[in-house]
């Protein structure tokens, strides 16, 4: 079949009798991509999974028109779904850290995909497997090919996700958030992708928070707020002149464009006070090294003589491409691995070293380190609601039981959120919701530092810059140290007072962060800030 248009008439989507989305109308022509944008629960997924046949079981949808060329696909059944879905219509989940197996290798994960349709014999399958791995920007694709999931980085299993569904060349690739775990360079490879496949006469749908990608690819931007359009036009009218309050909150709470310590959520609001905290170093990292064991018995150095050290109050910031090295030094600053080489010390004691530390010697210690993850869903153990996982916080910090009620009343407020999301399961909330829980878990211990492990990735604008106002707020009120690690540029030149740039376990550079972005030394930085919408 030739390439043909997506499109939707007046789509509407419901469950239960709750209305998600409302009278949503637009149409993807060949080599035309629109961007769909907006906060959490504003109905993007569920648009976006309602265009492949995926809206579950519970879902109305009703709509004037709903097709993809002369196909009808309001009474499309699963199986013609199954045979259009992939070859004609593909789809880029948006969570890469739960949408591949994870008890197969990312090469048989692709390779379905190709089998499904009956794309050529085992050996063109495994060949056509390493050529999509390097077209998404895979480093070393005939290894990656033969891991699971859970040896590659959230950036690493993302591109994976969009090789496989690019597998098949679909006429329309629906992306839902394609790069939210993506660092600035893989993210340029992958805008580069998307824009070849455009040029090539594709048709696409890109669902992000990330308005730079929107302004470099989109030809027209919809802006969905609760489930209604706010605004729709071409993507220089809605990101330049937007005409709705709510696209112009949008694009006020973009990171790394305002000041340190400015307000993102709340831009009339006065910057936060910003106090200033002395003392020794609360963590001091001594040139600490680490080597993994790699497929087929290749030793790989995950991290190389790296020092660092930060004060109270203080945020030292790690940018760096997938698989630099930056989750492992969170790990050994967790206590969590061991270096091969040099030590760690935490409140001025040993923490972690060559030679070991005794967990023990640790154990009484580990509630001034706090940590928050990527993907706090993940963390949670499902049989808990909130209340029971900021217990059992406190319970690991010695706060006796009969205190737990009042201190999870006060750990809620201080993140923001209402006493009765404590009766609540993580699923009933929002990725917002679920990260703030996530801070309040980190901070029930009062801990002197939190690691926070790309805790912003996966949010919408909006949410993320309420999440990062938040950790400023209780940094100034509490003093906490912060090592914040990310792979956009933008959120940190917003958080931290000091920067490292890494590249294959190494540090490339460091220093103040207003000094590395006005004036990076190392090629590698400029790279990164090139690709980025902070170019010096």
């Amino acid at each position: 079949m030739s390439k043909q248009p997506l499109i939707v008439e007046n789509l509407s989507i419901s469950f239960g009798g709750a209305s998600v989305v409302r009278h949503v109308s637009f149409r993807i022509e060949p080599g035309k991509v629109v961007a769909l944008v907006g906060e959490s629960g504003s109905g993007k997924s569920v648009l976006a999974r309602t265009l492949v046949g995926l809206e579950g079981d519970r879902a109305v949808v009703q709509a004037d028109r709903l097709s993809y060329g002369e196909l009808d696909l309001l009474k499309f059944s699963d199986r013609q779904w199954r045979r259009l879905r992939g070859k004609d219509i593909g789809f880029v989940l948006q969570d890469a850290l739960v949408s591949l197996d994870p008890v197969r290798t990312v090469g048989q994960e692709i390779a379905e995909a190709l089998s499904a349709h009956g794309s050529g014999n085992r050996r063109d399958r495994a060949r056509q497997v390493v050529e999509l791995l390097q077209s998404v920007g895979v480093p070393e694709p005939e290894i990656r090919s033969l891991q699971r999931p859970g040896e590659l980085s959230g950036g690493l299993r993302q591109r994976a996700l969009i090789a496989s569904a690019l597998a098949l060349d679909p006429a329309i690739l629906i992306a839902d958030e394609p790069t939210s775990a993506l660092d600035s360079t893989v993210q340029a490879q992958i805008l580069g992708l998307l824009e070849a496949i455009k040029a090539r006469g594709n048709g696409l749908l890109i669902i992000s928070h990330d308005l730079n990608l929107v302004s470099r690819i989109a030809d027209e931007v919809i802006v969905l707020n609760h489930g209604d359009v706010v605004e729709h036009g071409p993507a220089k009218d809605v990101l330049c002149k937007p005409r709705h309050a709510y696209t112009r909150s949008l694009l006020d709470a973009v990171p790394g464009m305002h000041p340190r310590g400015t307000r993102l959520s709340r831009p009339q609001d006065l910057p936060p006070l910003r106090r200033t905290w002395g003392g020794p170093p609360v963590l001091e990292v001594t040139e600490i090294s680490k080597n993994f064991l790699g497929p087929r018995g290749a030793q790989r150095r995950a991290v190389d003589r790296v020092s660092f050290l930060i004060g109270r109050g203080r945020t030292l910031g790690i940018v760096g491409e997938s698989g630099s090295g930056k989750t492992t030094i969170a790990r050994i600053v967790l206590g969590l691995i061991s270096p091969d080489e040099g030590r760690v010390d935490f409140l001025g004691a040993p923490w972690a070293s060559e030679s070991g530390v005794d967990e023990a010697q640790r154990r009484a210690r580990r509630r001034d380190i706090g940590v928050i993850y990527q993907d706090p869903l993940s963390s949670f153990d499902p049989r808990w609601n909130v209340a029971t996982i900021l217990s059992d916080a406190l319970d690991a910090s010695g706060v006796s039981r009969d205190e737990h009620s009042l201190r999870i009343r006060e750990l809620l407020a201080k993140v923001r959120l209402d006493p009765d999301v404590g009766k609540r399961w993580p699923l009933e909330l929002s990725g917002g919701q679920r990260q703030r829980v996530s801070i309040a878990r980190a901070i029930a211990s009062n801990p002197k530092i939190v690691i926070c492990d790309e805790p912003v990735s996966a949010l919408d604008l909006s949410v993320q810059a309420q999440v990062l106002d938040l950790l400023t707020d209780l940094q100034d009120e509490l003093g906490i140290s912060y090592l914040f690690i990310s792979h956009d540029l933008g959120v940190i030149r917003h958080v931290s007072d000091e920067m490292l740039v890494m590249r294959h376990g190494e540090v490339l550079e460091r220093g103040p962060t207003e000094e590395v972005f006005g004036n990076p030394q190392h090629d590698f930085t400029r790279l990164l800030l090139a690709a980025s919408k902070f170019a010096a």
